[in-house]
């Protein structure tokens, strides 16, 4: 595949998703919207949470994060660039989980505990690893399916088809059209 193939498929998908792609968009989209305006609302959800996990340049990458999910999340809920934005947000699901769940696993997490059994271990890892995987997986979908009907990427490829249609017709010769008179 070339490059050229490549960046056609990411961004010209095919409309032939379900129509219900639009509720895995609404789900996924809305979540990456809501946590990255919770990254600037609260702090112990931005730079602190970064701080406490050893992110680097916390005060950098936490804002950064941030506007990735809002306006990601607002590309994915209107279904607009849908597998290009879905490439971060896998790569972002997977850092989070190995930045929030290794160490929980061995019980040395900076982040406060769960609050209920199980809080170590393997078990406490499946159970609060539930909204990642469901992200990931979510992306992952849209990133292989694409949008679906009702997005902005199938409006802009049917208006996109129907000029290409208008532009293979046949125009009618300069003589065949009858002159008007004054």
């Amino acid at each position: 595949m070339t490059p050229r193939n490549i960046t056609s498929w990411l961004l010209n998908p095919p409309d032939s998703a379900p129509r219900s792609a639009i509720l895995i968009r609404l789900m996924a989209g809305g979540v990456f919207l809501w946590e990255g305006i919770l990254k600037f609302v609260y702090v112990n959800q931005g730079v602190g949470r970064f701080t406490k996990l050893g992110i680097p340049v916390p005060e950098v990458m936490a804002p950064f994060v941030a506007v990735l999910e809002i306006v990601g999340g607002i590309l994915l809920i209107s279904g607009t660039l849908t597998r290009l934005i879905a490439i971060p947000f896998v790569i972002e699901m997977i850092v989070a989980m190995l930045s929030t769940k290794i160490s929980l696993y061995h019980g040395t997490s900076p982040l406060p505990l769960p609050p209920a059994p199980p809080q170590v271990g393997w078990w406490a890892v499946l159970h609060e690893i539930r909204s990642e995987y469901a992200q990931i997986m979510s992306s992952l979908f849209l990133f292989a399916a694409g949008p679906g009907p009702w997005s902005v990427d199938a409006m802009l490829a049917r208006t996109k088809r129907r000029e290409a249609v208008a532009a293979d017709r046949p125009r009618p010769a300069a003589s065949a059209v009858p002159a008007r008179g004054m």
